[in-house]
């Protein structure tokens, strides 16, 4: 058993990140329930990532975390603190794995943007690798907790809760595809893949909806928490910002369009950002069957789901390298993510 796998993933705020934090520290100190007398806030960024900007807010011995919109941002409905707060709020009697809200603030004169804060769930975050050496049986273990869990989400009774009024599964294939179709219309670029045919694919191909469940819409390995004690155990599930209630299978094929396989081909191994391809990981189809195996539904046409999911991440992609590209953000890990999205397009043709 040891914790050397546990270490701070936190560094200094990079300049365009930048708080005021007199500004915070003051609004903390008559805000927030547990800070007393605060003389000294300490403020590190979390630099992994590509959406919502993240912050380790530290004094004495206490860690929060702060969430709020990247600068140059202009997707309203994709950095809205106060939905993400809500959702977090509303999850919290019914999954134990996600992190607590704990304060929202929407007064922009704090830091210039609104914001909520969350408690800190210390563990082990997956990069492009674990910072863990895992055999394949450890591997699989993973694997199979990965989906337990997301299995265990869908299938929250929101009936007769607050969550079931976060969305509206009715439509909400449609929705998703016109939404992210002109979503990327919006981010196009001179040098940009139109992708006509496979947006007009994903119109008149869509499979009917079925009732709704909570989804998390971002469900992969850098978002959740492992417990850095061996067995190796996920404890939590960050970044909900894209939360809603919806297609369960949708969710599924979105968290596929990130898992790149061992023996995947090269341009598939250029968008890899996790250890997917470790020995004992499960491959996308495994994942599938065992999926709709514990959920007792048939896998016919899953396809769909998949090659929508390698769209979603490809419209993802090209708002972020649109930011870069025109100046918005000086990040240099989006310099690439203009090859990426090609990447992901070509993957999604080939694979109708």
């Amino acid at each position: 058993m040891s914790s050397s796998y546990l270490k701070d993933y936190s560094q200094a705020v990079r300049e365009e990140d930048r708080l005021d934090i007199a500004s915070l520290k003051k609004y903390l100190s008559e805000n927030f329930v547990g800070i007393n007398d605060l003389k000294e806030l300490s403020v590190k960024q979390f630099s992994a990532g590509a959406s919502n900007l993240t912050y380790q807010l530290q004094w004495n011995d206490q860690k929060v975390i702060l969430r709020t919109a990247p600068h140059g941002a202009n997707i309203k409905s994709a950095h809205d603190m106060s939905r993400e707060y809500d959702v977090l709020k509303a999850l919290e009697s019914y999954f134990e794995y996600s992190p607590k809200a704990l304060l929202y603030c929407g007064d922009e004169e704090i830091i210039g943007k609104p914001f909520y804060i969350m408690e800190k769930i210390d563990g082990v975050i997956a990069g492009k690798e674990f910072p863990m050496k895992l055999n394949s049986a450890q591997a699989d273990d993973l694997c199979k907790q990965l989906l337990d869990i997301q299995v265990k989400l869908h299938e929250i009774d929101i009936a007769e809760t607050s969550l079931c009024k976060l969305g509206k599964p009715q439509g909400y294939i449609q929705r998703q595809v016109e939404g992210w179709s002109g979503r990327y219309e919006n981010a196009l670029l001179d040098d940009s893949l139109p992708a006509l045919e496979l947006r007009s694919w994903l119109l008149k191909n869509q499979p009917n909806d079925t009732s709704g469940s909570m989804i998390h819409n971002d469900y992969k390995f850098d978002n959740v928490v492992i417990s850095p004690y061996e067995p190796y155990q996920i404890i939590g599930v960050l970044d909900w910002e894209l939360a809603t209630v919806g297609s369960p299978l949708m969710d599924l094929g979105c968290s596929l369009a990130y898992w790149v396989e061992k023996n995947d081909a090269k341009e598939m191994q250029m968008i890899r950002r996790m250890p997917t391809n470790l020995d004992g990981m499960w491959s996308r189809k495994q994942i599938v069957e065992y999926y709709c195996l514990e959920r007792n539904i048939s896998s016919e046409g899953f396809d769909y789901f998949y090659i929508f999911g390698l769209f979603r991440l490809a419209v993802i992609a090209q708002q972020i390298y649109k930011r870069y590209a025109t100046g918005k953000t000086s990040n240099s890990v989006f310099a690439n993510f203009g090859d990426l999205v090609k990447a992901l397009l070509r993957q999604a043709e080939k694979q109708i």
